[in-house]
């Protein structure tokens, strides 16, 4: 292994890994807007006795983007829930183990599952080109359903840089600390 270039396995884990940073971040900073139309819903409700369905309908979107969009991002950065009371006293081989593991037994049969049992449902919202059934309401449902194959397609990439990056640790490879970016 070459100090200046990484194995082609790892620059694969690094695009995917960049990939997920950018979508992962641009999600979080929706968050910004979702409080700001929340803050509109709420005086156009109270201080004004009406309603904005439209607005309403836009935060589902963007908290939807925010929570799907974002899911790959966060488990990259191991910031997702776990409970360590096992884990964190393991060596960085052990904990590489346990995360090549889950990732295979358990986060890729869930998004094959996730994937699977969705594209009908997001497939028909876009044949129909569903819209809200609300009047005043957004015409792109379609594009809402399909954040949950958004949350597949990057669980899934994710999945594949973890492999890569546990693989290459539990094989003694490389060190996790020097493999994130």
């Amino acid at each position: 292994m070459s100090a200046t270039a990484p194995p082609a396995l790892l620059r694969v884990a690094h695009l995917i890994n960049a990939l997920n940073h950018r979508l992962g971040t641009g999600c979080a900073w929706l968050t910004v807007p979702m409080v700001l139309v929340t803050a509109v819903v709420v005086v156009l409700r109270y201080g004004f006795d009406t309603g904005a369905i439209a607005a309403q309908e836009s935060v589902m979107y963007l908290h939807a983007l925010v929570f799907m969009g974002a899911a790959a991002w966060t488990l990259q950065r191991n910031a997702h829930v776990r409970v360590d009371i096992f884990y964190q006293k393991m060596s960085p081989r052990r904990r590489a183990l346990v995360d090549l593991l889950g990732t295979l037994l358990f986060l890729l049969p869930i998004c094959l599952y996730l994937g699977i049992n969705s594209w009908g449902y997001v497939a028909e919202a876009w044949q129909v080109h569903e819209r809200s059934r609300e009047a005043g309401g957004l015409a792109f449902v379609y594009l809402q359903k399909s954040i949950i194959l958004v949350l597949v397609v990057s669980l899934v990439l994710q999945g594949i840089a973890e492999i890569i990056r546990h693989g290459y640790t539990v094989l003694g490879l490389t060190t996790e600390d020097s493999q994130h970016g």
